[in-house]
């Protein structure tokens, strides 16, 4: 059973110090199991977006302990912690993040590339892979410049997929898309679960993103309420 944990924390608390000290996060201990998919909510401010940039070992600046698969990343140097990020986290943003000078493949095909563990040809294999599953194989050479919000929203999904994470975490991944693109991207999600045990933990403002997600962790006031 223990090793089934992909994410855990132990009495996580931040402060921000501007202009006073500011308990952001309270004693925090939580479990991602693999598989699962997990939305986190709660009111603006309620500290929601600040975990999960320290969950994705970003931000070092905290009390307590975060494992990643049983692994105490809490103390690790940043070069430790930049391996670990591209080799264990996938992450999709409200802001896709597209870099505008490369087409759509070769955005997939990036964060492979800094890791170096398939070949450029079994990456470019891997990309296109990914891209299918999202429908997404015809645009593969277009300019992100060329593709619709919902269309860039998916590239960035293939590309958080591209070095095989261990967890997938979102930033309001549908804070920017229509009803109609955010059902379509909480698809491709509820699939990459389903039938690839992806494991997920999606901070979204979106009730009815979160309603449909395994587990819902509800925020306030810098603690997990339920």
């Amino acid at each position: 059973m223990e090793n089934n944990t992909v994410l855990e924390t132990i009495g996580l608390s931040k402060y921000f110090y501007d202009p006073v000290k500011f308990e952001v996060l309270k004693e925090i201990s939580m479990r991602v199991n693999h598989g699962e998919f997990v939305s986190i909510v709660g009111k603006s401010g309620c500290g929601k977006s600040t975990l999960l940039y320290l969950l994705s070992t970003m931000d070092t600046d905290y009390d307590g302990q975060i494992l990643i698969h049983n692994e105490l990343v809490t103390g690790k140097t940043d070069k430790e912690l930049a391996l670990i990020r591209n080799e264990k986290i996938g992450f999709v943003f409200q802001f896709h993040y597209l870099l505008a000078e490369y087409n759509v493949l070769k955005n997939v095909m990036l964060p492979g590339m800094k890791l170096a563990k398939y070949s450029d040809k079994e990456l470019e294999h891997r990309a296109m892979e990914h891209l299918k599953t999202l429908d997404m194989e015809d645009q593969a050479l277009k300019m992100p410049n060329q593709l619709s919000g919902g269309q860039k929203q998916r590239v960035a999904i293939a590309r958080a997929l591209i070095n095989d994470p261990l967890i997938i975490m979102g930033d309001e991944p549908t804070g920017n898309l229509d009803k109609k693109n955010s059902d379509l991207v909480f698809d491709i999600f509820n699939k990459l679960t389903q039938e690839k045990n992806q494991t997920l933990l999606v901070v979204t403002h979106d009730t009815d993103f979160a309603q449909k997600t395994n587990r819902i962790i509800t925020m306030e006031d810098g603690k997990i309420i339920s």
